[in-house]
């Protein structure tokens, strides 16, 4: 699993220091700059998961930084910090292209919740584009997956699933081979605010195993990884 890395654009040291801390704390890798410019500089010339963005800076302001970098990468989003509390300011910055703003000072734990929020978010997004790009119909051993008619057919005969269940399915098999923990698969198909209730993941994949599987304790799509996850495979020819 790949370590996100934040770009942090902020001139007082103590912040920079304070937020560096508890976002290494939970995994992530840290790239900083104290004036607009050279952090503008850096947002363009290294990939980032999200960019931490004060609005008072020294050289370029936030507001600025930030618009010009949207007008080169719409997609890394930006949480745009300022010591200002007036509406405008968030208009400004919403308008501008930042993702989420907060308002100094914050408390620590805020910060991190918002971060980890946003990089939910984002990973949520890309994985469900790339499943919108593996195509109308998934066809396996046995198997066959119709998302524009939300119709499974196994040996040819229609299964009737949820549609909880169906978008379980759908997930695995436009990344076969892929293996999703209970909390990713939470996120992905109930959504990360139902953090919590990994015990749904498992009746649910139980339910789908016992309508797709010949024999559910013995599966050959969906496999356990123990203490892993689950991961769809397509089953070998006999």
């Amino acid at each position: 699993m790949k370590s996100n890395k934040i770009l942090i654009i902020e001139d007082d040291p103590k912040i920079i220091e304070l937020v560096e801390i508890h976002l290494k704390d939970i995994g992530l890798e840290i790239d900083k700059s104290m004036d607009g410019i050279s952090g503008l500089e850096k947002a363009l010339s290294f990939e980032y998961d999200l960019i931490i963005l004060d609005l008072m800076l020294p050289h370029m302001d936030g507001l600025e930084v930030c618009r010009r970098f949207k007008s080169e990468n719409k997609y890394t989003p930006v949480l745009m910090l300022t010591a200002k509390s007036e509406e405008l300011d968030k208009v400004l910055g919403l308008e501008v292209g930042a993702d989420d703003y907060l308002t100094k000072p914050f408390g620590v734990r805020e910060l991190v919740a918002r971060v980890k929020a946003i990089l939910r978010r984002v990973e949520l997004d890309d994985e469900k584009y790339k499943e919108e790009q593996a195509g109308p119909r998934l066809e396996f051993k046995g198997l066959t997956i119709d998302t524009e008619k939300h119709m499974v057919l196994l040996e040819g005969d229609r299964v009737e699933l949820t549609a909880k269940e169906f978008d379980l399915l759908k997930l695995f098999a436009a990344h076969p081979g892929n293996t999703y923990s209970r909390e990713r698969l939470l996120d992905l198909i109930w959504g990360y605010q139902y953090e919590g209730y990994e015990h749904t993941v498992s009746s649910h994949i139980n339910r789908l195993r016992n309508k797709i599987e010949k024999d559910p304790t013995n599966p050959k799509f969906i496999k356990t990884l123990w203490g892993v996850g689950y991961r769809f495979e397509s089953p070998a020819e006999d």
